[in-house]
């Protein structure tokens, strides 16, 4: 089974309160997610493999150590998951990054995928599917679907906050999954939305409504 983390670091969860408050506007809310996902990378990459390799300082021959080249792939899920990719980059430059577009049907309230383009080495990366929000948990559910379908073996989700519900959810689909997060809140309400929460991701990362 999947195991979910949540990241108490202090700096997350400083940088995490004023995400959350309705009168942080969208230039500092679109900066705040972007170190915040920047910090959580820094955690979510601690068991990355190393390899030793031998090199000159000014001083002398050394070893030391560098990543051992495991393959990494960022996937946001299109609109809101963008707001967080950069701030990954920031960490891990060298990772290549595939979108997934997703839209829920208005009669069946389902998610539907409108447009996949990923690296072509999916098979051999990491992929992290990036979303600030796990509600439902429908639209991840559907993303992870889209990317094993097309090979993918080693996947992780990374979201900002989620309800107990999404969490659930994602666990039951893809049990397969690890699940890391800055905020595990407290339920949905009846929208659909997360409790306490900070609204609708994508409108406050780009000013619309």
């Amino acid at each position: 089974m999947g195991k979910v983390y949540v990241f108490d670091h202090p700096l997350i969860q400083h940088k995490l309160t004023f995400i959350r408050d309705k009168s942080t506007g969208t230039k500092e809310f679109r900066e705040l997610v972007d170190e915040v996902a920047t910090l959580m990378a820094f955690e979510i990459t601690r068991d990355l493999p190393l390899q030793e390799v031998t090199i000159e300082t000014p001083v002398e021959t050394a070893k030391s150590n560098v990543l051992a080249g495991k393959k990494l792939g960022l996937i946001p899920i299109l609109r809101a998951g963008l707001g967080m990719t950069d701030g990954i980059l920031q960490l891990i430059p060298a990772a290549k990054v595939g979108h997934v577009g997703l839209y829920r049907d208005p009669e069946t309230l389902q998610p539907v995928e409108y447009y996949v383009k990923l690296p072509s080495d999916i098979e051999e990366r990491e992929l992290i599917v990036i979303d600030p929000m796990l509600a439902t948990g429908g639209s991840a559910i559907e993303a992870i679907q889209a990317l094993k379908k097309r090979g993918a073996k080693q996947i992780r989700l990374m979201c900002l906050i989620a309800a107990p519900e999404g969490v659930e959810a994602v666990k039951e689909a893809h049990p397969d999954v690890d699940i890391y997060l800055a905020a595990l809140d407290e339920k949905l309400n009846e929208k659909g939305y997360i409790i306490p929460g900070l609204g609708d991701a994508g409108d406050r990362l780009y000013g619309t409504k």
